[in-house]
């Protein structure tokens, strides 16, 4: 897939997310190969409200890899528990330019186990 046809579908995604949001913090996913990032971003102010990856330090012992399904829920559930403490229960979810599907979606049933609703 070519940058130019990445960025068309990144930029389809958010639109439909904007006309969708209603004020709600927007759920960001990024995934690398080996890692996986999640980040709770309220637009209105322009700030990440919480964040959380396969790198942060409570989930790095326990996790086997940074790249599995298992470590994406770890991360959605580590993820809703920062977003509850600072007080955001309601997201619409970025998936950006990846398909639901595979740690993605992982993620996106370990952040609703964790209380996030989307």
């Amino acid at each position: 897939m070519s940058k130019a046809t990445e960025a068309r579908r990144v930029a389809r995604v958010r639109r439909a997310i904007r006309k969708a949001a209603r004020g709600r913090a927007r759920l960001s996913v990024f995934r690398s190969s080996k890692q996986i990032y999640a980040q709770v971003i309220d637009d209105a102010a322009g700030t990440t409200v919480a964040a959380a990856s396969t790198l942060d330090k409570e989930l790095r012992g326990k996790l086997k890899t940074g790249a599995d399904s298992a470590a994406a829920g770890e991360v959605g559930k580590l993820l809703a528990a920062r977003a509850a403490k600072a007080g955001v229960t309601d997201v619409v979810f970025d998936r950006g330019r990846y398909l639901y599907h595979g740690r993605v979606k992982a993620l996106a049933e370990g952040a609703r186990e964790g209380g996030l609703n989307f």
